[in-house]
């Protein structure tokens, strides 16, 4: 049974998804579920493995197509079936393996599929390398980061992490989506990501962050929706539960 407590956020919704299913075969990997994000949020998508998280973040970003429901965008239905549509609705999707290319400099991939370019089609080199250092000086504060033609492969999780996160904020997403962004990060590197997320919503960007550490979720999200086998079963606010109570709702389905 779904047990929900009214969100606290007064902001308007930026998306909202009903009665999703989504099956591979006989296996039902989302069933019925509703969810929403308003603007100016952080919301924690939980669960334990197979509970249908990184499902749910696969059809928000346009990689699966749900079986059955709706999107609604603005009040108004629309369709996410593929990364573009995605990145049109202000979407961008920050992946554990995130995404980067590691034989490319950070700059080449801050603007991978934007690429500045001249009258004649030569890409303006100058202008992204510039642009680039004013980007992770300024919108996310990387530091270790000397110069914008460093190959990504040459950096730390965190760097990594902070590039694709800044790359989004740049090109003015509304919403993040962060599947498991901090697995496989250091301690420091995680507290930076974590400190990110609490920029980003200071600056106007929502973030979905799919974790299994609730200590983490619980310092920055301001809602939670537990996924169980499929279904939602728990949509709450912070002010609303504890750790205690999440980690009860999540072991006992």
């Amino acid at each position: 049974m779904t047990e929900t407590v009214a969100a606290s956020s007064s902001g308007s919704k930026l998306i909202e998804l009903r009665g999703i299913n989504k099956r591979f075969g006989n296996v039902i990997a989302l069933d019925q579920v509703d969810f929403e994000i308003r603007t100016n949020e952080v919301v924690g998508l939980l669960g334990d493995n197979g509970a249908g998280k990184s499902t749910l973040v696969k059809v928000m970003s346009g990689v699966l197509v749900p079986d059955e429901g709706v999107i609604l965008k603005d009040g108004q239905p629309t369709k996410i079936s593929s990364y573009a549509d995605a990145e049109k609705l202000g979407i961008e999707t920050i992946y554990q393996d995130i995404a980067l290319v590691n034989s490319l400099s950070v700059y080449r991939n801050m603007f991978l599929g934007r690429e500045q370019t001249t009258l004649l089609g030569f890409l303006r080199r100058t202008a992204m390398q510039a642009k680039t250092m004013e980007i992770l000086r300024g919108s996310v504060q990387i530091s270790g980061i000397l110069s914008p033609d460093q190959l990504v492969g040459s950096l730390s999780g965190g760097q990594r992490q902070a590039v694709a996160i800044a790359r989004a904020v740049h090109f003015r997403k509304k919403m993040l989506l962060l599947d498991e962004p901090t697995s496989a990060l250091s301690v420091r590197e995680t507290e930076n990501v974590l400190d990110y997320m609490l920029q980003l919503k200071q600056d106007g960007v929502s973030c979905v962050f799919v974790t299994h550490n609730l200590y983490h979720a619980y310092r920055v999200c301001d809602r939670f929706v537990i996924l169980s086998r499929g279904r939602m079963v728990r949509d709450v606010t912070k002010r609303a539960t504890s750790i205690e109570e999440l980690t009860t709702a999540i072991v006992k389905e």
